[in-house]
């Protein structure tokens, strides 16, 4: 029976949240994959079902597990490809969504600027690795992005051609540097590009840009990743849903 490692002075449920926050936070389960039922967890730690699943109701609540109807608990896997599609019109002819393409401009470890320590909370003049994107649809530049990480966690990525990898980076963090990208806080501003940036996307030097800035996060809330995506006003749009 195993037993919990948390603060006595806290209640039971707390405890058994905190454990298997811990648990997630240094990939116990992968990301997608179910965790022991909850008789099972009493079991483990000789607790009642009802302590148990309060627990696991916290931590659905803080939307580090979610419940699948007749499946089972899992580790939530967030769906971040959906903010492009919040903001930007990336969709063929039809109406279809279209992911866009990936290619890896620069890929350089280098010292944190101020900025970027202070995004990803690290201490001043770290090592981090800096990642230079562009995104297209059918060939033509849509977004611009310079994406920041601490240089410990992803010093793989130093040694892998990207561009053979696909679209997607958060998979190649989780399957080659076993970091899970969990949540992410995005701000949304316009600014008028610069030189580079308006080379890059086929534009006028000082047009206007949409950029997404977000900081994303790994299960335990320390930030992973830093990234400003610049894209063309002309496919900005603004969708959400009220009720």
């Amino acid at each position: 029976m195993n037993a919990l490692s948390s603060d006595e002075r806290l209640p039971l449920y707390q405890r058994l949240r905190d454990e298997l926050a811990q648990q997630v936070c240094g990939n116990h389960w992968k990301a997608g994959e179910a965790i022991p039922t909850e008789a099972s967890l009493a079991a483990e730690y000789g607790l009642s079902i009802g302590t148990v699943r309060k627990a696991i109701d916290m931590l659905v609540g803080e939307r580090i597990l979610e419940r699948q109807q007749g499946r089972g608990t899992f580790i939530r896997r967030a769906q971040f490809q959906d903010s492009l599609f919040r903001f930007f019109r990336f969709q063929n002819l039809q109406g279809e969504r279209l992911v866009p393409q990936s290619r890896i401009l620069s890929v350089k470890a280098l010292p944190a600027t101020p900025v970027v320590s202070y995004a990803l909370q690290l201490a001043g003049g770290a090592e981090v690795i800096r990642l230079q994107r562009l995104r297209l649809l059918e060939g033509d530049p849509v977004l611009a992005e310079e994406i920041w990480l601490p240089r410990a966690p992803f010093e793989p990525i130093l040694n892998l051609d990207l561009n053979q990898e696909g679209p997607l980076l958060y998979p190649i963090y989780e399957e080659l540097c076993g970091q899970v990208i969990a949540s992410a806080d995005e701000t949304l501003t316009a600014e008028p590009v610069d030189a580079e940036y308006a080379q890059w996307l086929g534009i006028e030097p000082a047009s206007p840009v949409v950029v997404i800035e977000r900081v994303a996060r790994g299960y335990s809330g320390q930030p992973l990743e830093w990234r400003r995506s610049r894209g063309h006003a002309r496919h900005f749009r603004y969708s959400v849903e009220i009720r």
